[in-house]
């Protein structure tokens, strides 16, 4: 820290916390949402990443950003550091793996805790760190060796902060739940039992959130669709502020790593109890829809049952049967053939009004890490979308809306999935790399999803299809959770909310709670949680430069809230905060985690050749993605070849100021591994010419200059940077007594469906199917 120059007015001093850069800079992420401030290396030796510190802007530095000096450490947050004990002439510390920590930590020999040299540790700091001396720390945990099995996942959970042990008190509250449901709890529910709702996830699925059935029925005065979509009732076991709702809302999602799966709720809940298996009776929320020929919900309700799942599918074998109903699989699955058309023909309808409103549809390839028992990679496989997962997708986003339009209703506070519009900045990038790519059309100034969707349309025979694919969705903003509603951009969603999943997902189970307290006439209030942590902190500042969306024409302007009223809004505000902040934290630990598994599955294939396909541009090279393995690495400009190459902001690619050699997203190239940095997280790849023989590279190199002996240090530069078949009679549900339309608010209270007609032979299927994991959700 340096305070050599004259102490300013605290005015000119900015608040914010440390983000460390593994070459030895940092940056100040401002609390005010401003632009970031750059601290330089002699800046950054005694403050550590994290840190919360006030700084000083001093001057510009040679790119124009704003350069600090730190003038007083606010707060330094209690961080364990992750990293490999090494042993260097004698003197033991830790290599932090997260290289935004760019000090060493000197651990003294008697804070050892039996660590060997070589193993991941966890280290307590004891002494922060100084302008002269490295920070000192004792070791609190083992992890055990870099290569063991599932290291990768024990180290990213720590790093990120992810909760991944439950309490106590939340066990102990798991255990005492009954193993099935009991007759006290099928009571003021409607017997969903006799109706053959089924489970369609992936193979992997363990964890079953969701059943569906469709049956034809009139709506109005044409033809239509009945949709039920029941969902597990995690609101019935898991009561506001207990033991289990504490730890589930500090996770506030399931983590999903290749091979394990860190749940929200504890397994007997989330494999269990709370689980829509085959062959048994559970409780769930329902989602009644009637949908008309044109797609559109004609209208709905919501009530509490109990169900029993007569099958668990998977989008495989259900994608068969759709194609072949004469086929090996529908052959054993005679019985739910029909219902499956009747899916398959109330998704053509919902597919006909996703086109109508113009929501945003690419096509993205979406990758799947296969592990070997001792949690290697054994491959990395494209994961295709069939019919089955699209048919599952619709009729989840259709009882979402429903669930967003049904809290609106009720005027009640939830938590609505918000997805905004591109930004002006993202707008203005988008507009002139539409015209430097002469694409012919482009955005209004104020853009609607359809045209995003025509511009896709238009241009997806084009060469460079998928580098405009990438730049249309690259300029919309993410999804966040918030009470305030202002509609979901991608889908095209005037409301939205997330309902259909609440074994994986705090926000669904928020949503289910308050759709129960509407249908009952009282009101949920949220308990009091846990103060949010360091990732809820972390998208607040993010979002503080977000301006309330304008009121639109003719719309009334919000009454400015006081008093309770006001509490209870920011109540839900910082719950959607924090789910949201929560959210990207699992994001980040499930990346970090695939992209450790890619580096050393790339370390065995040092010097080796791929062609691949270029998936960014940027300043300093070319991110590029090998077609054999889908996994991305980067080509440094330096290695793009003898001349010039200078950065088109505009059309997004890198161009040789001598050859005119372009590099964009779509290009074809021809790359040699050249170094992986598992530390780092990073491939490098090098860029192969025509006619070009190239050699492996040495064991050195292979290895990317680390972790050739225990304990051992060794540095490497990296660089920055059908037609079908006559139904047979289906099983006839009792009209319901009263639908809630759509958007329209209903004097009447939403009325309980009579208990399911009997119907057939009441056969059901074998027991014994067990599932595994989770498939994908909107």
């Amino acid at each position: 820290m340096n305070s050599s120059t004259s102490p300013a007015h605290s005015s000119d001093e900015i608040e914010g916390s440390v983000q460390g850069h593994r070459d030895g800079h940092g940056y100040l992420i401002r609390d005010d949402g401003q632009v970031d401030i750059f601290l330089p290396p002699n800046e950054m030796r005694a403050v550590l990443h994290k840190d919360r510190v006030r700084v000083r802007i001093v001057r510009q530095d040679r790119r124009g950003r704003p350069e600090g000096r730190v003038v007083e450490i606010i707060e330094r947050p209690p961080q364990p550091i992750i990293g490999r004990l090494l042993q260097e002439s004698g003197v033991w510390l830790v290599a932090p793996e997260d290289k935004r920590y760019g000090q060493d930590v000197l651990i003294p020999s008697g804070a050892l805790a039996m660590a060997k040299p070589g193993q991941v540790v966890v280290v307590e700091l004891t002494e922060p760190p100084a302008l002269f001396g490295q920070p000192v720390g004792r070791i609190t945990e083992v992890l055990g060796e870099v290569d063991d099995p599932g290291m990768e996942i024990e180290i990213a959970v720590r790093k990120y902060g992810v909760p991944h042990e439950f309490s106590e008190a939340c066990l102990a509250e798991a255990s005492a739940l009954p193993d099935k449901v009991r007759v006290q709890d099928k009571r003021q529910r409607v017997d969903l039992t006799d109706v053959p709702l089924v489970t369609i996830d992936g193979e992997d699925a363990r964890d079953f959130d969701d059943a569906v059935y469709c049956e034809p029925a009139k709506v109005g005065r044409g033809k239509g669709w009945r949709l039920l979509v029941a969902i597990a009732d995690v609101s019935h076991y898991v009561q506001t502020g207990s033991a289990i709702d504490i730890d589930a809302y500090e996770r506030a999602t399931s983590v999903y790593f290749p091979r394990r799966v860190i749940p929200m709720l504890p397994e007997k809940l989330s494999n269990g109890l709370c689980s829509l298996n085959p062959d048994v009776e559970r409780l769930c929320m329902v989602c009644d829809m009637l949908v008309n020929a044109k797609g559109e919900v004609h209208a709905y309700q919501f009530y509490p049952a109990v169900m029993f799942s007569h099958a668990r599918m998977t989008y495989t074998e259900v994608a068969a049967i759709l194609a072949n109903t004469r086929g090996p699989e529908a052959a054993k699955r005679k019985e739910r053939v029909p219902d499956l058309l009747n899916l398959h023909d109330v998704y053509r309808a919902l597919l006909i009004a996703r086109r109508e409103r113009g929501a945003v549809d690419f096509e993205t390839t979406e990758t799947q890490i296969v592990c070997d028992d001792n949690g290697r990679i054994e491959k990395i496989v494209p994961r295709t979308r069939n019919d089955a997962h699209k048919l599952i997708e619709e009729a989840m986003l259709a009882a979402n809306v429903c669930s967003a339009d049904f809290i609106a209703q009720g005027k009640q506070h939830g938590l609505y999935r918000v997805h905004e519009g591109p930004t002006p900045e993202k707008q203005d990038i988008l507009r002139n790399y539409l015209k430097a790519m002469a694409v012919g059309m482009t955005i209004g100034d104020n853009p609607r999803p359809a045209e995003f969707q025509a511009i896709a349309e238009a241009t997806k025979e084009r060469p460079d299809a998928q580098q405009i694919h990438t730049m249309l969705l690259r300029s919309m903003q993410q999804a966040i959770y918030t009470p305030a509603n202002s509609g979901h951009f991608g889908l095209a969603f005037e409301a939205y909310t997330h309902f259909t999943s609440p074994i994986r997902r705090y926000p669904d189970l928020l949503v289910h709670r308050v759709i129960r307290a509407i249908l009952g006439n009282t009101k949920y209030r949220l308990p009091a949680l846990p103060t949010p942590g360091e990732a809820h902190a972390k998208l607040a500042k993010r979002l503080a430069a977000r301006v309330a969306p304008p009121t639109a024409p003719g719309e009334k302007p919000r009454k400015k809230e006081t008093g309770a009223a006001l509490v209870e809004t920011q109540a839900w505000e910082a719950a959607g905060l924090h789910c949201s902040a929560n959210e990207r934290r699992a994001d980040e630990a499930s990346r970090d985690v695939e992209a450790w598994l890619k580096c050393k599955y790339m370390r065995e294939h040092l010097g080796e050749e791929y062609s691949g396909v270029v998936s960014s541009a940027t300043s300093f090279g070319v991110f590029v993605t090998l077609d054999a393995m889908y996994v991305e690495g980067l080509v440094h400009i330096t290695e793009l070849g003898g001349e010039y190459f200078k950065f088109d902001e505009a059309r997004q690619e890198l161009r040789g100021e001598r050859s005119g050699t372009r590099y964009a997203i779509g290009t074809r190239v021809r790359v040699q591994v050249s170094r992986v940095d598992l530390d780092g997280r990073r491939i490098d790849f090098r860029l192969v010419t025509d006619g070009e023989v190239v050699s492996p590279r040495s064991s050195k190199d292979r290895f990317g200059g680390r972790g050739a002996g225990k304990g051992e240090r060794h540095h490497a530069a990296a660089p920055e940077a059908p037609a079908s078949p006559a139904v047979p009679e289906h099983l006839e549900l009792e009209e319901p007594e009263v639908y809630r339309k759509p958007g329209k608010p209903s004097t009447q209270k939403a009325a309980l469906l009579t208990k399911a007609a009997q119907a057939g032979d009441g056969d059901r299927p074998a027991k014994g199917a067990k599932g595994k994991g989770r498939g994908t959700r909107s």
